[in-house]
């Protein structure tokens, strides 16, 4: 019998915590794939955020660090420049990314760090019990926005891909989903291609990757993918923004 699908070998055998319908786990085995295909387990480096996925650790075959608030990017270009060989990622949701850590992302790409950087973008809080984050939407309700997110009062989200393509040092800028098989695949591509634009020593990588929260949307499942698909989408609009024609 041919083996036509398994457990990609980055991965660890534990039982992730993630809730249930949540994306998280996709977008683990997704980086864990590129790093197998790439062979590049050995000589990898994450770096956990703080929140949902802070305990991502414990997921991966690979060296990883835990990081304070925020501040996964600089600790990713302190592990990436002493040992410029390693193959260095960090992997951020938005809170930890877009609010208490808007200028570690923004100097590691303008300075060009030679870092991957997968973003979760869920449009809320997830950890700590759904509050507005950066990129909640418009009229989004959560525990700290419970009349809907207004731009008069609370801003408008933040849009990091459209954001950091505008800087030189970054070279490689994506935003994809996971609410549908086509997508996840396509998901897969651009995670592979971040980290070969890493290897190629082309420059700074991020790949943006909208995710479900069914818990705190207060969705269920399938209805939060149908939601990532009619209300984020629109909102954050897939697609290459930087370094589609790169060589890796």
């Amino acid at each position: 019998m041919n083996i036509v699908f398994e457990k990609p070998h980055a991965l660890t055998d534990i039982s992730m915590h993630y809730c249930p319908g949540c994306t998280h786990g996709i977008s683990h085995r997704l980086v864990a794939e590129a790093i197998d295909e790439l062979n590049i387990e050995g000589k990898t480096v994450g770096v956990s955020p703080v929140g949902c996925a802070y305990n991502n650790y414990l997921y991966f075959n690979c060296d990883m660090v835990q990081a304070a608030h925020g501040r996964a990017p600089a600790v990713a270009t302190g592990v990436k420049r002493a040992n410029p060989d390693n193959i260095v990622f960090s992997y951020q949701g938005d809170g930890d990314l877009a609010a208490i850590g808007t200028a570690e992302i923004v100097h590691a790409a303008t300075r060009g760090e030679k870092i991957t950087v997968i973003f979760i973008n869920n449009a809320i809080y997830g950890m700590t019990s759904g509050q507005m984050a950066p990129t909640t939407l418009i009229n989004q309700v959560t525990t700290t926005t419970p009349f809907g997110r207004k731009p008069e009062l609370h801003g408008y989200p933040v849009k990091v891909c459209e954001l950091l393509s505008t800087l030189e040092g970054a070279a490689y800028v994506e935003r994809v989903s996971l609410h549908d098989v086509k997508n996840i695949k396509n998901a897969k591509k651009a995670i592979k291609k971040a980290f070969g634009v890493q290897i190629a020593g082309h420059g700074f990588s991020i790949v943006e990757v909208l995710s479900s929260c069914p818990t705190n949307w207060g969705i269920k499942p399938e209805g939060a993918l149908e939601w990532i698909r009619d209300r984020m989408i629109p909102e954050y609009p897939l697609g290459n923004f930087k370094g589609k024609d790169l060589e890796v």
